[in-house]
């Protein structure tokens, strides 16, 4: 036993590729060769060689950043049966479950209860475990979900537990037949005579949750629920509502479910409510009266468990950490269950995950993502890991002339003080009964609670910034907390990426604008690593995604030099007969060598590769435009930014396994979003047609634009393809024609200024 207690809980793996590395200083010598010639020679040419030293100069920053995120690739191996020698099953911390949910025609609930059910199936003791909704659309359908799904879990976990079912989200589960043979233990009559009655059920609830979608049926008319507080009220406009769904109420791992909890927070019109930081505040009081475990797992309603001893081995990296001071959080990679072919919209993210999320896991730690993530709840509470237990210091801490006593009520407000101090001093004295808890919960869930506390600025989710998940992971990193990147496989975590057009938009415009937020704030990891203990290559780290928005102007900039060129006969590139051509070739080569060899070491397509490059393209000059527009105006007073809900949508492929053949074509709507694209591709168009039709001006000193310039122009026609074809297409796959009247007017205002 001593031998098994001095073992690591789990190990630490570093990954080296040498030959990534030689062609990553291949690519950062050359880009320097090419500033050097560019500064050398930019007293001989006009504005548009100083905006490409510009944009070069920012990407090769960029790829400076890049190198030091990948230097070291670094993943984690749990041993979960060296856990369980230490402590007892029925022993290990509890762990509370959160699930945000913001609107029920966006995020449908059929997939709400899929996730709920996929966490309460969890691999863990149920005594330990306790579920929390939040339903920021306040909804009685979704309550009426949750409350039919807890019936079913009272069969569908004992299922899933008898039988060692790996995929716990019944949907997922029921449309794979195979499970019926797959598995020569579950192959018995036995097993076949319950999957027939488990599936049986789930359709039922299914079709429940249906008719009640389609408002074919009232559910306070099929079930015996107080739906009275649903009455009258009003999305942004209603008091708090807290369901206990269903409660565990015997102390014991042997009940099959554990306490489930529907929470909607307060609402009023002129009250701030800080989107889904403000939800996850609500979320970690209630649930810190109610049972205040120790760790906290927190998923989006459409990110379902796809490996059920997560928890376990979240717990293996956790408490196996030095003295528990170490590790704040595990954040397991987003990864998406039946994703299109080949990654049409460029939004599974698999390189990124496995290249930069593993790369800076090797300085501090990956980013927190929002998602399929195991807090400890003493670091949400804005502890250090240099720390004090807070009853050693209530006697004699004195702050501004307060007791500690009296500072823990400003930072948590007072009905919270007692279940803080608890948590920070690692004791998880939970009540009896949950219904004895729900007065003062409803408390601390109210509308004007944080007024005058610490929630949202030093405890808690940060409020600031429509990413608050990173904000509240930078903040957290900011004390000297390291994380942890865990990607099992098969995944964690199984979720739903963006299926057209709009919501990829939405996704990454949300991204753009609330990353630089954060780069323009107080909270800029600059500041963390000048007056805090962010170390400075995780601040290079966060420098890889926090300047999406500005990073567009650069690309938006660079995109129009091509075209700028051919129209008034210029040039921003080198010419054949000068060396930096070779230059520029050369990066053009390693770098396509070098990105599409991490695609397909990923195991993904040569078109995957494509796609990407393509989206990247398209996402710069779109989303993240309009991201870093948002902020600039935010800034200007102008207006505020907002947090805009994706779309979240089931697979497209049926249960016999057809796949729907529009799937993976690219949609349009009325957002202006689609205009600087479609502008940019009537500009590349013009260009190209004014060299075909040679009514180019004469060359200025008697150098025009070259064979590069038309070369980019026409790459990025074909990067622009989707919209080009968009321009023929009809429905949601055409432009609309307000779209493709604004986008022509840019592009002739362009020209005009060009030519005039």
């Amino acid at each position: 036993m001593a031998n098994s207690n001095s073992l690591p809980l789990y190990e630490r793996v570093e990954h080296r590729n040498t030959l990534h590395k030689i062609m990553e200083f291949i690519i950062l010598f050359l880009l320097l060769s090419l500033l050097v010639y560019r500064l050398l020679s930019i007293i001989n040419h006009g504005l548009s060689w100083s905006i490409a030293f510009l944009c070069e100069l920012w990407f090769t920053f960029s790829w400076v950043i890049t190198i030091s995120n990948k230097w070291i690739l670094v993943d984690h191996k749990p041993y979960p049966d060296r856990l369980l020698q230490r402590v007892a099953k029925d022993e290990l911390p509890a762990v509370d479950l959160f699930v945000t949910t913001a609107d029920p025609e966006l995020e449908p609930p059929i997939i709400t209860i899929n996730t709920v059910l996929s966490l309460l199936a969890v691999d863990y003791p149920t005594h330990k475990l306790a579920c929390y909704v939040s339903d920021d659309g306040c909804s009685p359908i979704t309550f009426y979900s949750l409350v039919e799904a807890s019936k079913f879990a009272k069969i569908w976990i004992p299922f899933c537990k008898k039988y060692n079912v790996q995929v716990r989200a019944p949907f997922r589960y029921f449309t794979n037949n195979s499970t019926l043979s797959g598995n020569n233990n579950n192959s018995s009559m036995e097993f076949k005579h319950e999957w027939k009655i488990v599936k049986d059920e789930y359709e039922q609830l299914s079709s429940k949750i249906e008719d009640a979608v389609r408002k074919s049926i009232n559910p306070s008319d099929i079930i015996e629920c107080d739906f009275s507080v649903f009455s009258n009220v009003q999305r942004n406009d209603h008091p708090t509502i807290i369901k206990v769904v269903w409660e565990n109420k015997e102390a014991h791992s042997n009940r099959p479910v554990p306490h489930l909890v529907y929470i909607s927070r307060e609402k009023r019109p002129k009250h701030p409510h800080h989107a889904k930081a403000g939800a996850m505040n609500v979320l970690t009081r209630v649930s810190g009266l109610t049972t205040n475990a120790p760790y906290m797992l927190n998923v989006d309603c459409d990110m379902f468990v796809n490996s059920p001893n997560i928890i376990l081995h979240a717990m293996c990296m956790l408490l196996g950490s030095k003295n528990e001071n170490e590790n704040a959080f595990v954040q397991c990679p987003q990864v998406f269950c039946d994703s299109l072919k080949d990654d049409p919209f460029g939004n599974q993210m698999i390189v990124w995950w496995k290249y930069v999320g593993q790369g800076v896991s090797g300085i501090q730690g990956p980013f927190y993502s929002g998602t399929g993530c195991v807090h400890r709840r003493k670091v949400i509470y804005g502890l250090s890991p240099n720390y004090v237990k807070v009853g050693e210091t209530n006697a004699i801490s004195m702050m501004n002339g307060k007791s500690a006593d009296e500072e823990l009520r400003d930072v948590f407000g007072k009905e919270f003080t007692k279940s803080a101090v608890d948590a920070l001093n690692g004791k998880a004295a939970c009540p009896d009964m949950l219904t004895e808890t729900i007065e003062a919960a409803y408390q601390v869930a109210g509308v004007g609670y944080e007024y005058g506390t610490h929630w949202g600025k030093k405890v808690g989710w940060m409020y600031g910034s429509t990413v608050e998940d990173v904000l509240t992971g930078l903040s957290i990193h900011n004390k000297g907390w390291r994380s942890i990147v865990y990607a099992p496989d098969p995944p964690a975590f199984l979720g739903f990426a963006p299926t057209c057009g709009p919501s990829s938009m939405t996704q990454q415009k949300r991204w753009a604008t609330g990353l630089f937020e954060i780069l323009l704030s107080k909270n800029c990891p600059i500041c963390g690593t000048l007056f805090a203990n962010l170390q400075f290559r995780q601040c290079l780290g966060y420098f890889c995604i926090l300047p999406w928005g500005l990073r567009s102007v650069l690309e938006l900039h660079y995109a129009a030099l091509p075209a700028y060129s051919i129209i008034t006969n210029s040039n921003f590139l080198p010419k054949g007969q000068e060396p930096a051509y070779y230059i520029l070739v050369a990066v053009f080569l390693v770098y396509t060598m070098y990105t599409l060899s991490e695609y397909l070491r990923t195991g993904q397509s040569i078109r995957a590769w494509w796609n990407n490059q393509r989206m990247g393209r398209i996402i710069s000059m779109s989303a993240w435009l309009f991201g870093f527009l948002s902020v600039i105006l935010k800034l200007l007073g102008i207006s505020e930014t907002v947090f805009e809900v994706t779309r979240k949508d089931q697979s497209t492929s049926s249960d016999e396994g057809t796949e729907d053949t529009e799937a993976g074509k690219f949609t349009f709507d009325q957002s202006p979003v689609f205009v600087p694209p479609t502008a940019m591709l009537f500009l590349q168009l013009t260009a190209l047609a004014t060299a075909l039709l040679q009514l180019q001006p004469p060359a200025r000193d008697g150098v025009g634009s070259g064979s590069l310039e038309t070369m980019c122009s026409v790459l990025l026609v074909v990067c622009l393809w989707p919209f080009l074809k968009g321009l023929f297409g009809s429905g949601k796959y055409g432009i609309p024609l307000s779209t493709i009247f604004k986008s022509a007017g840019l592009a002739l205002l362009f020209y005009t200024l060009c030519r005039y």
